[in-house]
C-alpha cells in the first residue's frame, strides 16, 4: 500500500460544512454533563500523527482526488481544532496489521481504525472513551414497521440474519422465542426483504443505513424498534488507541470528544457521512 500523510496545517480543515447540517440526529450521548474532563497541556508535544486504513468506507477511505477521506479522518480533524494543535497533525494511511507496530515503535501516536479493547490490547495500548457504537437494528417493509417491545411481536414473524454472523447470536440470545432463517449472504437477505419473502431482517444498523437508501433497496424498507447496543456482543464501541504511557494523549482526546459532543460536532459529522440515521 502507498502511504498518504496528510498535516492538516498543509491540507485544510473541511469543518465549515458542519454548521449548514440542521437534520435531527438520535446520536447518543457518551458523556455525563456532569463529568468533568480537564484539558491537558499539549506545549511540549511536537506531533500528534494518527494512523488509519483505507479500506472501511465511511470512516476511512480514499476518495476520488486520492485523499484519506472520512468519517475518522474529520474526526480527527475536529479534535486537532478543539485542542488548537492543528498545527502538529497529521494522519497517515497504513495497512492494517502495520498499525499496532507502528505505534508500538513511535513511528505514530495514535490509532483511529475500529482497533477493538481486548483485554491483551489494554496491556499495550490505552483507549478513549467510545466516539460511536455500532448496534444491531431490525428492518422491516415500511407497510409493517414494528414498535418496541419487540420480544412479544416476533413470535409470527420470520427473521432474516445472515448464517454465523454474530448478529445471528445476539438475535437468538436475544429473541430465544423468535423465528429466524440463515442467509449466506446479506445481499440474498435483504433481496428476499424487498421481494416479502421474508418480514425483517436483523444485522449491523450501520451497514442496512446504506442499503435502506440504496436504490438498490427501492425505497421499500425502513429501521424498525431501537438499537441494540449489545456490547457483551459488539464490543465496547469505536475509540482511539495510543500506548499506554501515553495517557496525556487519552486525556486530551477524551476532552475533545467530550467537548465536541456538547457542541454537536460529533453528531453532525455523524449525519454527514450516515444520513439515514441508524440510531
Amino acid at each position: 500500500m502507498h502511504i498518504r500523510t496528510i498535516a492538516f496545517c498543509t491540507a485544510g480543515f473541511l469543518l465549515a460544512g458542519l454548521s449548514s447540517i440542521s437534520a435531527a440526529s438520535d446520536f447518543p450521548h457518551y458523556w455525563d454533563g456532569r463529568e468533568h474532563v480537564a484539558k491537558p497541556n499539549l506545549s511540549t508535544v511536537e506531533r500528534i500523527r494518527f494512523v488509519t486504513t483505507v479500506d472501511y468506507p465511511p470512516f476511512n477511505f480514499i476518495d476520488a482526488s486520492g485523499r484519506i477521506s472520512g468519517f475518522n479522518i474529520d474526526l480527527v480533524r475536529a479534535i486537532c481544532a478543539e485542542l488548537n494543535v492543528t498545527a502538529i497533525c497529521q494522519i497517515e494511511a497504513r495497512p492494517w496489521n502495520e498499525l499496532q507496530q507502528t505505534v508500538e515503535n513511535g513511528e505514530a501516536e495514535a490509532i483511529i481504525a475500529g482497533l477493538k479493547p481486548t483485554a491483551q490490547l489494554r496491556e499495550k495500548f490505552a483507549f478513549t472513551a467510545p466516539y460511536m457504537r455500532l448496534p444491531a437494528r431490525f428492518v422491516t417493509l415500511k407497510e409493517t414497521t414494528l414498535e418496541e417491545p419487540l420480544a412479544d411481536k416476533l413470535d409470527k414473524k420470520v427473521v432474516g440474519v445472515v448464517d454465523g454472523s454474530v448478529h445471528q447470536a445476539i438475535f437468538t440470545d436475544y429473541f430465544p422465542k423468535g423465528r429466524w432463517v440463515g442467509y449466506p449472504t446479506r445481499a440474498l437477505m435483504l433481496k428476499d426483504l424487498r421481494d416479502k419473502k421474508i418480514d425483517a431482517v436483523f444485522g449491523d444498523g450501520s451497514d442496512m443505513s446504506f442499503w435502506i437508501g440504496s436504490p438498490e433497496a427501492q425505497n421499500c424498507c425502513a429501521f424498525s424498534g431501537g438499537p441494540y447496543i449489545a456490547p457483551q456482543f459488539l464490543g465496547d464501541g469505536m475509540m482511539i488507541a495510543t500506548t499506554a504511557k501515553n495517557t496525556d494523549l487519552v486525556d486530551a482526546f477524551n476532552f475533545a470528544l467530550k467537548s465536541m459532543e456538547e457542541k454537536g460536532t460529533t453528531s453532525e459529522l455523524y449525519l454527514r457521512y450516515f444520513p439515514v440515521d441508524f440510531y
